[in-house]
């Protein structure tokens, strides 16, 4: 605008203390106010306030930063309380976040210029902001007491004057409440799931002399996408008894409404979750909830079982691993002991472009590298020792080949947890073929002559088929769903396996995916209410009630006469036709998406058995051996906030990642 004809209004009404460093300059019907300072125009119109021009003021970079303060509002006084120029007594500590020293804050005008200043009040949202404090805090896990950290406070101030400070409790209280707004989301998105939901449940240690139980949720959605949500994160006490968990997690899923609507939970592999498995299943197959009356309910943890047998394997070579760790630790106590070490192993000839590393003790994949390094350096320990007469903690040839057995046995424990973790999506079909490798190992190490080695691999075999005798056949109905494979797979494998009695277990296989699509194309309570028959009458009626419908017989003699009369099935026409091209880019879910009107029964069972959680860990924990623990401030937080934050964190995190 041009100012050239304009004059300066000086009225008595202009009160404000901000006048002092503006102009008020009028040109017809507009009033501009023009810094003194720096000669930028602002809008200087009654209806528009001083807010604005006491933001341009804190910022003007051609004014001195001395007397800010008086452009803090006496509200904005009265909330925070003393504001100090220069010293101020650090002895008092419970009032130094309220003591915020505007004179000594330099602020940064160079990452802000005037042009994008909020210019009034209208467009600062203190609720809004308050909320995007809150969502921060959940989302990266920061405590609750950081909104009255001393420097967080200056920062906030300098980046917005007019944010008006909240306390703990304030900042917990909007968690809580966004926590409800987002538990109302997924709700719905649950209730209106065209499939069933598989749980798994994993305990968590915390800092408060407690354990959490963590539910989450995982399903395939109306998109054909595999999802997974935590849906609780209890406290429960060390004291607490098996009836008192499957208790706790019964209570969880009334409280969301999804006991009828349940598929499978996956647990890790113990006799306590074993009891507490069998009391969820009975409730629930009494009402019947379950298909196969929970048939493929109980489901454990592959990673776990890996896990497991892990730990065997590191027991067995506690003492040898040991030497090799205080091995490497004497070859690298100095340069001259390095140097030396070095020398010794290009005389005898080795190869490797490794150095020796330490193990990470929280981390088991990690000894494995140890242990697979070191023996690529096994002659160089040995001419060390010849030569050395301080270092004695050289392994001996039988521990160097015991070394070498059990090496092998961690790289294809290794191989297979990156394998689960690599995968995206985990359905459930990726688990057979590596279960199926590692059973038909184990039968052979079985057989090493070596008695220190055999006893090891039967130990680790008896964990192995305690877990497949349990999980064995969900496994191979999922992989028959891949139709890459369909039964084919199961017909591989098996042979190696059982041998002779092969064709007695693929006919069980065959006899449960039988049983289980039968139960998905029957409407029965076994189906929820959206996989009924309406897709044999266009979406038309619904399915009634177990204890209203009466023709509950009718229904199964329809199905059972259709198929004596020769009318296919889904699953009789998808095991027919010809296998589908194995390639690396693959997408089982968009295939099904594809071909669920072609096979509208069969999709539904694979939409249930390809959600099932067959491995609960996440690729950062694949390795781990020690529990997943709760952060420490958040322990110190009352159980419903901890819940509250938790199940927060991970939805928040599951809405930026789509």
């Amino acid at each position: 605008m041009d100012l050239s004809d304009a004059v300066i209004v000086n009225s008595s009404r202009l009160k404000s203390v901000v006048w002092n460093d503006f102009d008020r300059v009028k040109k017809g019907d507009t009033c501009v106010a023009v810094c003194r300072h720096c000669k930028k125009r602002l809008s200087g119109s009654s209806t528009s306030g001083t807010s604005h021009l006491r933001n341009h003021l804190i910022r003007c970079q051609r004014r001195s930063n001395h007397g800010i303060a008086q452009y803090i509002t006496v509200r904005e006084k009265k909330k925070e309380g003393i504001l100090a120029h220069a010293n101020f007594n650090m002895d008092q500590e419970q009032r130094k976040d309220e003591m915020l020293n505007l004179v000594n804050v330099k602020f940064e005008q160079d990452l802000m210029k005037d042009e994008t200043v909020n210019t009034g009040n209208n467009n600062f949202d203190q609720r809004r902001s308050r909320r995007d404090l809150a969502r921060m805090i959940i989302l990266h896990g920061y405590p609750l007491a950081m909104a009255e950290h001393f420097w967080f406070r200056v920062f906030v101030k300098n980046l917005q004057p007019l944010f008006e400070f909240v306390t703990l409790d304030i900042v917990e209280a909007d968690c809580r409440d966004i926590y409800a707004e987002e538990r109302q989301k997924v709700s719905e998105v649950l209730d209106k799931l065209p499939g069933k939901i598989s749980l798994s449940a994993d305990l968590w240690a915390t800092y408060a002399n407690a354990e959490c139980l963590c539910l989450t949720a995982h399903y395939i959605d109306e998109s054909w996408q595999l999802k997974k949500k935590i849906l609780n994160f209890v406290m429960v006490d060390y004291s607490h008894t098996e009836d008192m968990l499957s208790e706790v997690i019964m209570s969880c899923l009334m409280d969301w409404d999804i006991d009828r609507k349940l598929f499978s939970m996956t647990f890790d592999s113990s006799s306590t979750n074993d009891n507490i498995v069998f009391r969820i299943r009975d409730r629930l197959s009494q009402n019947r909830f379950l298909y196969c009356n929970g048939q493929f309910f109980d489901v454990r943890c592959a990673a776990n079982v890996i896990n497991l047998m892990v730990q065997d394997a590191l027991e067995a070579l506690c003492e040898v691993t040991h030497k090799i760790r205080e091995s490497i630790q004497f070859f690298k106590s100095t340069e001259a002991m390095q140097a030396k070490f070095n020398e010794v192993a290009q005389e005898v000839g080795v190869q490797s472009k490794r150095p020796l590393c330490l193990d990470n003790s929280s981390q088991w994949n990690s000894i494995y590298v140890m242990l697979e390094v070191a023996l690529e350096y096994r002659e160089a320990f040995s001419l060390l020792q010849e030569n050395d007469s301080v270092y004695t903690m050289c392994p001996s040839d039988i521990e160097w080949e015991r070394v070498t057995l059990v090496t092998s046995y961690l790289k294809l424990f290794v191989e297979v947890a990156n394998d689960f973790t690599r995968c995206k999506p985990s359905t459930a079909n990726i688990y057979f073929p590596e279960l199926c490798n590692i059973h038909l190992e184990l039968i052979e190490w079985c057989k090493n002559s070596d008695a220190c080695i055999s006893s090891l691999a039967s130990k680790m075999r008896s964990k192995f088929e305690e877990y497949w005798d349990r999980c064995g056949s969900g496994l191979a109905v999922a992989a028959m769903l891949d139709p890459r494979y369909k039964m084919k797979l199961v017909e591989y494998y098996y042979p190696l396996i059982y041998g002779s009695s092969a064709s007695e277990r693929i006919d069980d296989v065959f006899h449960c995916v039988k049983e289980l699509y039968n139960e998905h194309s029957i409407c029965s309570p076994l189906a929820s209410i959206d996989q009924g028959l309406a897709w044999q009458v266009g979406g038309g009626a619904r399915c009634l009630p177990a204890s209203r419908d009466r023709l509950m017989g009718f229904d199964k003699f329809l199905h059972d006469t259709s198929q004596s009369e020769g009318t296919k099935s889904d699953l009789d026409k998808y095991l027919e036709e010809p296998l589908f091209p194995r390639s690396n880019d693959f997408n089982l879910l968009n295939w099904w998406k594809v071909h669920t009107p072609r096979y509208p029964i069969l999709s539904m069972m694979a939409r249930n058995v390809l959600a099932t959680p067959m491995s609960k860990l996440a690729s950062e924990f694949a390795f781990s051996t020690e529990r997943r623990m709760l952060d420490r401030d958040w322990s110190s937080l009352n159980p419903e906030t901890v819940q509250a934050l938790m199940c927060s964190q991970d939805w928040i995190r599951s809405q930026i990642e789509s």
